[in-house]
């Protein structure tokens, strides 16, 4: 797991009944079983590994609004407004800090972009602007290059992977959330129609309601019981300096770099749409529907074969017994290595765009899975074929600054109380009922 991923105390003794069972203990999952629980619902998750071992201790740390698909506009800010509150509320630092997210260019192709996005943005009234090639330049403080303009976003921010969702899991727990590591979901009791409870290799618990909160094994275990979640794993790299001069306290995009202050005084570095997509038996299952996400990004992403054709979340596994190991013991978790090449490239832009920042050593680098849905924005929805299902997964690389607004609307869902925003753009049923395929509107 990451150096810096905290961890925690948990339940030992699996209960025999409880309402719901949320399957996954990344950031949806806890903070989905964090809002049923203070709406006095009854809720254990259990978790295959470590609570938030994969992507959501894997990723950037970017809390923002900016440049989202319209779609989840309206609940990206109603996260925001739960990460700016939340560490009051739990009594606990959850390490979100609102030191604005900034993208700067010396492209007029990016400037289009960005003046775009404002447009259609402007009418739900957020804080985000364009930035002329002087306030650009003041605010990519610490470069040597001449912008021509850039975007701004002041009330977005940044939050540690390693820190935030363990610090939601230990809230949790103190409002009753029961909450199991080493305890993989095998799979659903379905009874004329309606949940009645999960398989795990602990024992076996009766519930009414259920959530698939699995990242990117959410479409193979929603397989074992008939079906269909069109999900592509993307592998990732990014890495974290050791502590470095302080020229930035936000997050800052620059063409071939993304970066962001971290508050043990380093930075942790990325570069947005780049990554790996391996063939496997899933991703050959669903290739169709991905045609226009692999056009849109084809020069970013490169396509190979290796050990992930035959085990991880995307290989072929057969129907496999409840009352036997399952796929998710075999494989806790992947082991990825981060693309060698990449960190190289991402140092060298580094200290060619920020020249204080020259012979700044890499602390830690890792790869992570990116679970990408074919439309590029997730699914958190109730399933028409299973009553008490609920699927939360497929943030397609932004689940995390999203993830507490997700959680309390995938929430309500289990709860049958009004949705906190409309819940129509993220149906299950859009995906698979032969409705065309929207282009990816994430930047």
């Amino acid at each position: 797991m990451p150096a810096d991923l905290l961890t925690i105390e948990v339940d030992q003794q699996l209960p025999t009944e409880t309402d719901v069972v949320i399957v996954g203990g990344g950031i949806i999952g806890i903070a989905t079983a964090y809002e049923l629980a203070k709406k006095g619902v009854r809720a254990i998750v259990v978790e295959k590994g470590i609570i938030a071992d994969e992507q959501s201790s894997r990723n950037w740390g970017w809390c923002r609004k900016q440049n989202r698909d319209e779609k989840e506009i309206p609940l990206i800010k109603y996260s925001l407004m739960r990460w700016a509150e939340i560490s009051e509320e739990i009594g606990a630092d959850i390490s979100f800090r609102a030191t604005g997210v900034t993208y700067v260019s010396d492209k007029e192709s990016d400037i289009a972009k960005w003046e775009a996005w404002n447009k259609m943005a402007k009418p739900y009234g957020m804080d985000c602007r364009m930035l002329s090639a002087q306030e650009a330049q003041q605010l990519a403080y610490g470069t040597e290059k001449a912008w021509i303009g850039g975007e701004t976003s002041p009330s977005d921010g940044r939050a540690e992977p390693g820190i935030a969702t363990t610090r939601l899991a230990e809230a949790a727990r103190k409002l009753g959330v029961k909450i199991f590591q080493f305890c993989a979901a095998r799979g659903v009791e379905v009874t004329n129609g309606q949940v009645s409870g999960v398989y795990t290799e602990k024992g076996f618990v009766k519930c009414s309601s259920a959530v698939c909160a699995g990242g990117a094994w959410s479409s193979l275990f929603l397989r074992r019981i008939g079906l269909s979640l069109p999900q592509a794993s993307v592998y990732s790299t990014a890495f974290r300096t050791e502590e470095a001069p302080e020229f930035l306290k936000g997050n800052l995009s620059v063409p071939g770099l993304a970066i962001r202050r971290r508050l043990d005084g380093g930075y942790t570095l990325g570069l947005a749409a780049q990554g790996r997509m391996d063939v496997t038996p899933q991703g050959l299952r669903y290739a169709f529907k991905f045609l226009k996400m692999l056009q849109e990004r084809r020069g970013n992403l490169k396509i190979g074969i290796g050990k992930t054709f035959f085990q991880g979340p995307e290989a072929f596994y057969g129907k496999w017994s409840f009352d036997e190991k399952s796929p998710f013991e075999r494989y806790r978790k992947l082991s990825l290595e981060p693309d060698p090449t990449l960190v190289h490239r991402l140092m060298s832009v580094l200290e060619e765009t920020f020249p204080l920042l020259k012979g700044v050593k890499v602390k830690e680098a890792w790869s992570g899975l990116i679970d990408s849905t074919p439309d590029g924005i997730p699914v958190i929805s109730k399933v028409d074929e299973i009553r008490g299902l609920v699927v939360s997964s497929g943030y397609s690389g932004h689940g995390f600054g999203i993830g507490l607004g997700a959680g309390r609307l995938t929430a309500d869902l289990v709860a049958n109380d009004n949705p906190i925003v409309d819940a129509t753009p993220f149906r299950f049923a859009r995906l698979v009922d032969g409705s065309k395929i929207q282009r990816p509107g994430m930047m």
